[in-house]
């Protein structure tokens, strides 16, 4: 191996590892406040890149309900990529209305909120395929306006080659991390949820309205949950309605990973399966779906708690 191909590696690596950081934020806000994991977290991240790639492109394709329509608009990516956000932030508040709250209202077992947000993420991506089939969904090829779609460097009569899509995830990336900080530990907001996922009666007695911060919750997961869809989408495409699944399996590989509940934890978890997947050799590209559950299996035999996570202590 050559300093190119390591570094060539480590860019790809941090690009897609910071996307699966910001996409297990929104697994990890809803585990802190309500310890149960939110199931239909993949089917807002594949609905927020639908709704980004409508708002920039504005045309489908040939399957479906939405079969060759056209928006009368089209919006710049930067515009579109905040407004697909939010309209999954959107979706994230349907589902804690549909799935969770009735449940929550009820006093049921948190296993039930689990079981009923995977039956709405079915519901949700089968109403996507509805619309626009399961055909593959690319985004344009000059979508980022007359940005190169690469810059191609030369070192030691090596080419390195650093794709325009992957330093808009690493600006993004590194932007939303550094605001969602911000707003938990500088906002008064951010402080209630804080409060509110140490201890919800607690806060409640504090005068905190818990349900409604529990819906903010929601709704910044679901942007987050949007946010990486779409970034993930322009790298890679659409690959259909279920193209989530995956992404959704490999956000819960790293919010475990980095320790369940800790938001560091999840950008860690993130950075180090996607450097994992980069670093794999090309003879085993066929595998790379593989690391992240293969580095999970190791370091919990290591630290059943995650790299950062707490161990909990039972009193008895």
């Amino acid at each position: 191996m050559n300093f190119v191909f390591l570094l060539q590696s480590f860019i790809n690596g941090l690009s897609i590892g910071s996307v699966y950081a910001i996409f297990a934020l929104g697994y990890t806000l809803v585990f802190s406040i309500l310890g149960i994991i939110n199931f239909a977290h993949g089917a807002v991240f594949t609905l927020g890149a639908y709704c980004t790639y409508a708002l920039a492109v504005g045309d489908f394709g040939l399957n479906g309900l939405l079969a060759g329509i056209s928006l009368p608009f089209r919006l710049p990516f930067p515009l579109a990529l905040l407004g697909g956000s939010l309209l999954a932030g959107g979706i994230g508040v349907l589902v804690e209305r549909l799935a969770f709250r009735p449940l929550r209202a009820k006093g049921a077992d948190p296993l039930l909120a689990l079981v009923s947000s995977l039956g709405v993420a079915l519901i949700l991506v089968n109403c996507l395929q509805f619309l626009v089939g399961a055909e593959i969904y690319s985004f344009p090829s000059g979508i980022f306006g007359s940005l190169p779609p690469a810059m191609v460097f030369k070192m030691d009569g090596k080419v390195l080659a650093v794709r325009t899509v992957q330093i808009i995830i690493l600006v993004v990336s590194l932007a939303m991390l550094l605001a969602l900080a911000w707003f938990m530990n500088r906002t008064r907001m951010g402080k209630a949820l804080q409060a509110t996922a140490e201890n919800p009666e607690t806060a409640s007695l504090l005068g905190i309205n818990v349900d409604r911060y529990i819906l903010s919750t929601f709704f910044i997961s679901g942007a987050l949950g949007g946010l990486s869809g779409t970034l993930i989408g322009a790298s890679f495409g659409l690959a259909g309605p279920y193209f989530g699944v995956s992404y959704g399996l490999k956000g819960l590989a790293v919010i475990v990973l980095g320790g369940l509940g800790s938001i560091p934890g999840a950008v860690l978890g993130g950075l180090v399966i996607g450097l994992g997947e980069a670093f794999l050799p090309p003879d085993y590209s066929s595998m790379k779906e593989a690391v992240a559950f293969v580095m999970l299996f190791v370091i919990l035999l290591a630290r059943p708690q995650g790299l950062l996570g707490r161990q909990t202590i039972q009193k008895v």
